[in-house]
Formats: structure tokens, sequence, C-alpha cells
């Protein structure tokens, strides 16, 4: 063996160009981030977690740049317990009471406006909610948009110094979601099949005019 031959191969290592790192595809993560209304109760989303996610609110856009949503996170270790019968899920499917008993979500983003809700806080907080899921998608997670909730209850429970106007729930889902491509004048009810939640999303020709 030559004797520079390590020395000539720990070069040839470090000069190599680093392995790109793999990033998920928007069309990826959009398939991810479906309307999770069951969740792995093994998996504890912790409160470092749903602060990474509510960062992506630093980067999107926001109505006239007012920035006025702020954000309670809850996770088990800070009361999401108490967030459990304050909110209903399943709405187009009420006689499955969702969420099954031992799959409910157990940790939450609750968004609240510092001032009084109007067209722009409810445009920041559709840019805010999806991008902050998508986020969740990309860290292996998943969540719902909760707009069926007690909204004084929650206040209340929790001593919010601003009005909730939607709640995130976070975990690692533990259902399965198909979409299923119709066209604009078929039914769009989101409906359950062998245990498979199918969601009719209108084809991209009919969404044009």
């Amino acid at each position: 063996m030559a004797d520079n031959y390590l020395e000539n191969k720990f070069e040839e290592f470090r000069n190599k160009p680093a392995a790109k790192k793999h990033t998920a595809s928007l069309s990826t993560l959009l398939r991810g981030n479906r309307s999770y209304r069951g969740y792995d109760k093994s998996c504890v989303v912790t409160e470092a977690q749903l602060r990474r996610i509510v960062e992506v609110c630093t980067k999107v856009p926001s109505g006239r740049n007012q920035q006025v949503l702020r954000f309670k996170l809850l996770t088990r270790q800070t009361g999401s317990d108490r967030m459990q019968g304050l909110y209903k899920l399943g709405g187009a499917l009420p006689e499955l009471h969702l969420p099954f008993p031992g799959t409910e979500p157990e940790a939450f983003i609750v968004i609240c406006s510092t001032v009084e809700p109007d067209k722009w806080v409810h445009m920041d907080v559709g840019i805010a909610a999806q991008s902050m899921l998508l986020k969740a998608v990309e860290m292996g997670l998943g969540g719902i948009c909760i707009g069926a909730f007690n909204k004084q209850a929650v206040t209340d429970t929790f001593a919010l110094p601003c009005e909730p106007v939607l709640v995130l729930a976070i975990g690692k889902p533990a259902e399965q979601i198909e979409l299923v491509p119709v066209h604009a004048e078929e039914p769009l009810k989101y409906y359950r099949e062998n245990g498979i939640h199918y969601v009719p999303k209108i084809v991209a020709n009919d969404l044009i005019l």
C-alpha cells in the first residue's frame, strides 16, 4: 500500500460534493395534507415540534402585513386533554361519532386574532393554517382545521387574551384517505367505505372558467 494511500482517500472524501438533501415536492406534500380525524396516540407531539410548525408563519404573506395572528400551543404536557369535548369532527358523518375512541388528537394549535376578525384576518388564517399543515406533513405528521369548536369555552379554558378563530389538531395520522376526482356537478360530500376515507375533488378542467 502506498504511503499516502489513506491521505489521498481522505482528501478524495473531503472534496466529494455533499449529497443533496431530499426534499418532498409540493405535490407530495399536498397529497399528504389531508383532514385527518384519527391519530396514533403512541406518537407524542412535543411543544418543540409545534413551535417549528408555527415558525412558518414568520415567512408567509399577511394581508396589509398586519400580522395579527397569535398561537396557543397545546400538548399532553400543557393541558391538551382539556380540549377534548370542546370541538367536533366529521360533521358530514355524524353516525360515526368521530374521532373514534383511542384516536383523539392530543396536540393542538389554537389560532387567535388580536383584532376583530375581518376579511383580511380570515385570509391570513387560511394562509397560515395551510402553511402550518404542510410543514406538519413535511415533519411526518398531519392535522386538520377545526372550525366547529366552542369559542367561549376554549377562550376561558386556556385563558386566551384574544379571540380564537381556528383550531389545528396535529398528530401522526392513523387513517387512510384517498382523493376521488369528480366533475363540478357531482356530489362533493366525503364518505367512508371499508375503513377508507374518500374525499371528492373537482378536476382541474372544471375549475377553470
